[in-house]
């Protein structure tokens, strides 16, 4: 990496690494951590259409991406089922969809992601995408907490639960969007997943699960992106990264947590 497009990516992945280890933590403490993997398949549908007809892919995955977690979120209200059931529904059909929509050569690259350099105005816009899935997180990160350890007292506090639950899916798919260009629609939600459970095991309250979360995350995406420049510039980063932050997760079983 040495032209400045290339540097516009390695930052845009670093930062979105923040963004994913503060949204993994809540959807781990909201028990709908393996939904981050499956909602990042729903994009391929739009993967899919935009390898087809020759547009941007991340236009198309974030359209369907979007209005997947939509309809998510209009289900889960209508029918009162959990997130993660509503999440499986949609999954499924956007799965077979998103298979059959993309050209077999572009699967790969659907799927797992590959890097590349960054235009100045889509690093600005990863950026912008980024700063707000951090800026929300933060926001309603109090009411975020009360919801989950106390629903009723949420809701005599005036916090309207349909609605947040809204905006926790909205920051949640937006995070998995900015991670399908160098993660792929297959491994985005990994690194949502994986260092959000080596942070829980190295954390002893919510301020340092979120800082752990974050480091673990950080750390894999920057050690996967000098590997597969320096070392093994063959292979695609995504997988390197999921491979280094499941090896974090297995260092963290040692931690003598009695």
């Amino acid at each position: 990496m040495t032209g400045p497009s290339d540097i516009y990516g390695m930052i845009l992945a670093l930062l979105f690494a923040v963004a994913a280890g503060l949204v993994g933590s809540f959807a781990l403490m909201k028990r709908m951590l393996l939904a981050s993997d499956v909602i990042s398949h729903v994009a391929l549908p739009g993967i899919g259409l935009a390898f087809l007809f020759g547009f941007n892919p991340i236009l198309g995955g974030a359209t369907t991406l979007f209005l997947g977690t939509v309809l998510i979120w209009q289900l889960q209200k209508k029918t009162g089922l959990a997130t993660d059931a509503m999440v499986g529904v949609v999954f499924a059909g956007s799965l077979a969809i998103g298979a059959a929509l993309t050209p077999q050569e572009d699967l790969v690259e659907a799927l797992f992601g590959r890097f590349q350099a960054l235009s100045l105005f889509t690093f600005l816009l990863g950026i912008a995408a980024v700063l707000l899935v951090i800026l929300v997180i933060f926001r309603f990160k109090d009411q975020l907490l009360l919801s989950l350890f106390s629903p009723e007292l949420a809701a005599a506090t005036s916090v309207r639960l349909d609605r947040l639950n809204l905006y926790f899916l909205l920051v949640f798919s937006l995070t998995v969007l900015v991670g399908l260009r160098f993660m792929g629609a297959l491994l985005a939600g990994a690194l949502i997943i994986i260092p959000a459970t080596t942070g829980r095991r190295l954390a002893s309250n919510v301020s340092h699960f979120l800082v752990s979360s974050c480091l673990a995350s950080v750390a894999a995406v920057g050690l996967g992106l000098l590997i597969t420049t320096y070392l093994l510039p063959r292979f695609s980063p995504g997988p390197i990264v999921v491979i280094i932050s499941a090896l974090f997760f297995a260092l963290s079983l040692l931690r003598d947590t009695a």
